[in-house]
């Protein structure tokens, strides 16, 4: 039986914007706590986890993206001694400050180190409990929380590094992800597939996506077992059909019915159902190869609940 690897770091504790944003260091918490509770935690190959290079991040983005970011972080840094501002606000719901930098690349680097370790043939999969997220993010703009987009530059190492030559991408946060789509559509080494509720921000998705994205809008209050039929119906024909030399996961786990940032249906058992599927998948055509990334989820108890089922399913306890 292969090895599931957990990757996390400290830094990931150090973003943090602002009192009351929902996307908050205690998110991870919550899934540690939880998986040492239950014990999950023990089965896990718990990795160290590098910070992301700039030829790693540019797969993704554009150099101008990321030297943007890095002069706002610079200017926070000179100014903390003069006590000038201690954030940059990309927008109203985004926030830099003089750690985010640090907390992003190391998500980045997360994923390229699962990604390496995983078509090594050292661990089956991972599980990358990272922050921030990065699905919203776009090859030229941070928004929605996100700055890197870690699942697009995981997805493009494996491709351009390791020479693999077919990637799926799935994505099940309850919000569409835009950013993922504005850096891979078109591109035939990458199929796409997601659900996100309809109308939601980030307002995307529905629009004649690319060939390489099969988006699946779904109205609010969804429940799971409807989901669950969509995905039959749509998801697994082309997953089938395209099959991927490994799968890349976007899972966000807001899309849950306690969850208040959305207003769809799903539980943890119908996040472990999906995830059993996208497990078929991988080892029918990608030598069980997954790389899933932490996106959304900020009721914190069901996301540690969800987390663990999903984690349950990719470690086959």
């Amino acid at each position: 039986m292969g090895k599931t690897g957990y990757f996390t770091h400290r830094d990931f504790w150090k973003h943090d914007m602002g009192g009351g944003h929902p996307e908050c260091p205690g998110r991870l918490d919550a899934i540690e706590d939880r998986l040492l509770l239950t014990g999950v935690g023990d089965a896990l190959e718990h990795r160290e986890v590098p910070l992301a290079t700039l030829e790693q991040l540019t797969r993704a983005h554009s150099t101008e993206h990321v030297e943007h970011l890095e002069a706002l972080h610079q200017r926070l840094v000179a100014d903390e001694p003069a006590g000038g501002p201690d954030h940059a606000q990309l927008d109203p719901d985004t926030t830099l400050t003089r750690y985010t930098l640090l907390a992003a690349r190391r998500a980045a680097g997360a994923a390229i180190a699962a990604t390496d370790a995983v078509i090594a043939g050292d661990l089956e999969n991972a599980f990358c409990s990272v922050r921030p997220p990065g699905h919203h993010a776009c090859r030229e703009q941070a928004m929605g929380f996100c700055f890197f987009n870690n699942v697009a530059i995981a997805a493009r190492h494996a491709i351009e590094a390791h020479g693999i030559e077919r990637v799926a991408i799935v994505d099940f946060d309850v919000h569409h992800g835009n950013g993922t789509e504005d850096i891979l559509s078109n591109d035939p080494r990458v199929l796409m597939v997601g659900f996100f509720q309809h109308p939601f921000y980030p307002y995307s998705g529905t629009n004649h996506p690319a060939p390489n994205m099969l988006n699946l809008p779904i109205p609010a209050y969804t429940r799971g077992m409807d989901v669950r039929e969509m995905i039959e119906a749509t998801w697994m024909p082309r997953l089938e059909e395209f099959k991927p030399q490994m799968i890349f996961v976007s899972a966000g786990f807001d899309a849950h019915r306690e969850d208040d940032l959305g207003q769809l249906g799903l539980n943890e058992n119908d996040f472990a159902w999906i995830t059993s599927r996208i497990h078929d998948v991988a080892k029918r055509h990608s030598k069980g190869r997954i790389v899933s990334m932490l996106e959304g989820g900020y009721n914190l108890d069901a996301l540690a609940r969800s987390v663990e089922a999903h984690i349950r399913v990719l470690a086959s306890l």
